[in-house]
């Protein structure tokens, strides 16, 4: 496994806010995903570069969400070995065992035993 890229998630209620406060900070909107994930919830990201490559994920879903969650966005060159890593490693899949494919990519949320989480995500390249 090939870890492709490595950067801040954010999730929240207010993606617009937010992504407003990064553009501010001179990071700009380049990739726009949205969709439905594998338990139901519409979501909207947004990968957001500055001009020094620094990258930050924005996103948002209709899940249940009290409060803003930071976690790392971790893009790889095979999902399931890198899956049944951080499984084997303790983490657990926070959508019900379930794992989004879009055609274009194959993504879930798992969480650390001490509760971090990770959104791992493999592009799929046609």
């Amino acid at each position: 496994m090939k870890i492709t890229s490595f950067n801040p998630l954010i999730v929240t209620k207010d993606v617009e806010a937010v992504a407003r406060l990064f553009e501010a900070l001179g990071f700009e909107k380049q990739h726009n995903p949205s969709g439905t994930s594998a338990v139901g919830n519409e979501y909207t990201s947004y990968r957001m570069t500055d001009a020094n490559g620094f990258h930050v994920d924005v996103s948002t879903s209709t899940g249940a969400l009290e409060k803003d969650f930071t976690g790392i966005c971790m893009n790889v060159d095979n999902f399931d070995e890198a899956y049944d890593f951080l499984i084997a490693h303790g983490f657990i899949n926070g959508q019900n065992g379930t794992v989004t494919e879009t055609g274009s990519a194959k993504a879930c949320i798992l969480f650390s035993p001490s509760g971090f989480g990770i959104n791992l995500i493999q592009h799929i390249r046609k």
